[in-house]
C-alpha cells in the first residue's frame, strides 16, 4: 500500500491579507480542515448549482431564522432566482412579517422569563418581540385567511402564492412577498406548526370560515416538479420537515420509475448543529440517504455543521461576489401551475 493514496491533497494555512474578500476567505478555508473546510465546500457546490441551467433548486429552510434577521439573505437568493422552490416552516414565513412591521430587539438568554410574560414580550433566546404586536401579525393573517374560498381544498403552494399577492399589494417586504413577484414556488407542509395555525383556528371560532390544507395535494405537487426536472439540487438550511420534504422529492421520483437510484438529487448541502448519532432526520447524513436514492452516489453532496445565523450570511456573500447574475429558473417552471384564485 502507498502513501500517496492518502497523501495526495497537501492542506494550506490561512494568511491574513488586507482587502480579502469574504469568497477568497472561503476559498482559502476549502483547502484547510474541519468545518471550516466544509463551509468552503459549501460555497462552491452551491456556486455549482447555481450555474447549472439543468437544475432546478430546492431550498429547505428550518427553525426560526427570520427572528434573527436571516430572512433577508432569502430574500436575496429569491430575487437572484438562486431558489426555484423554498420549503420554510411557517415560522419563517411569519416572522419574517414580524420583523417588517414591528421588528426584534437584542435581549439576553438569561432573564426573568415570568416578567417578561406579564409584560407581554415573547423571548427567541436571546432576541426579544413585543407579543401584543405579534398577534397583530396573527390578526393580519386571519385577516387574509377569511379572504380565502371555503370547501376548497387548497395546497400551501396555493395558500401561500395568494398570501404573497395580498403581502405584495399591501408593500409588506417579506418571504411570501418577494416569492410572488420572483415567481418562486413555496411550500410549507408543516404551516399549522406556526402562527399560521393560531390565525385559522380563530378565523373558525370567531368567524366559522374554515380553510382546508390539503397535504395529499401539496406531496403531488411538489414531486411534480422533481419528476419534471432534469436534475435537482437541494440546500438544506438546517433541518426537520422541510429537508425530509424535499429529500422525499427524490425517493418518490424513484420508486414512481421503478425503484431504482437513478433520480437522486444531484447537489446536495446542509448547514445544521444536529448530528446523526440519535437517528433523526434533521442529522441524518448524505451518506445515509444514499441508501433511500435520495442523493447520488458520486454527488456533489456537502455537509457542514455550524450555526446557520455564522455560515448563511458568508455563503451569501460570497456568492454576490462570485456569481451577481440573475439567473434563469428551468423553463417548465413557467407555466406548471395555473395561478390560485
Amino acid at each position: 500500500m502507498k502513501k500517496q493514496k492518502y497523501l495526495f491533497k497537501k492542506l494550506k494555512a490561512i494568511e491574513v491579507k488586507k482587502g480579502k474578500t469574504i469568497s477568497q476567505l472561503l476559498k482559502e478555508m476549502e483547502k484547510t480542515g474541519f468545518q471550516g473546510r466544509k463551509l468552503g465546500e459549501v460555497v462552491e457546490v452551491f456556486e455549482k448549482m447555481i450555474r447549472d441551467k439543468n437544475t432546478t433548486i430546492f431550498f429547505g429552510f428550518a427553525g426560526s431564522m427570520s427572528t434573527t434577521g436571516q430572512w433577508k439573505l432569502v430574500k436575496w437568493l429569491m430575487e437572484k432566482r438562486y431558489i426555484d422552490v423554498l420549503v420554510p416552516t411557517g415560522a419563517n414565513i411569519s416572522e419574517d412579517i414580524q420583523d417588517t412591521l414591528h421588528g426584534y430587539y437584542q435581549g439576553h438568554w438569561l432573564v426573568n422569563d415570568e416578567e417578561l410574560w406579564k409584560l407581554k414580550i415573547f423571548r427567541y433566546y436571546d432576541v426579544f418581540t413585543d407579543g401584543r404586536k405579534y398577534r397583530k401579525m396573527t390578526e393580519l393573517i386571519k385577516k387574509f385567511a377569511l379572504s380565502l374560498k371555503e370547501n376548497y381544498p387548497y395546497s400551501t403552494r396555493e395558500f401561500c402564492w395568494l398570501f404573497g399577492k395580498f403581502l405584495a399589494e399591501r408593500k409588506i417586504d417579506s418571504l411570501l412577498a418577494t416569492a410572488y413577484k420572483k415567481k418562486v414556488y413555496v411550500f410549507c407542509p408543516a404551516l399549522v406548526d406556526s402562527e399560521y395555525g393560531v390565525a385559522l383556528i380563530l378565523a373558525i371560532r370567531k368567524h366559522k370560515k374554515h380553510i382546508i390544507l390539503d397535504q395529499t395535494k401539496d406531496f403531488y405537487e411538489i414531486t411534480l416538479i422533481g419528476e419534471k426536472s432534469k436534475k435537482t439540487g437541494a440546500v438544506f438550511i438546517g433541518g426537520g420537515v422541510p429537508k425530509d420534504f424535499i429529500q422525499m422529492v427524490a425517493a418518490e421520483k424513484g420508486v414512481i420509475k421503478g425503484e431504482t437510484l437513478d433520480y437522486p438529487h444531484h447537489y446536495a448541502i446542509q448547514i445544521t448543529t444536529d448530528s446523526p448519532q440519535w437517528g433523526g432526520l434533521s442529522g441524518a447524513t448524505f451518506e445515509e440517504a444514499i441508501s433511500w436514492g435520495k442523493e447520488a452516489r458520486k454527488g456533489k453532496n456537502v455537509q457542514c455543521y455550524c450555526d446557520a445565523t455564522i455560515a448563511l450570511p458568508l455563503i451569501c456573500h460570497a456568492l454576490a461576489e462570485r456569481v451577481d447574475f440573475e439567473r434563469k429558473p428551468p423553463a417548465f417552471l413557467k407555466n406548471l401551475f395555473d395561478e390560485p384564485a
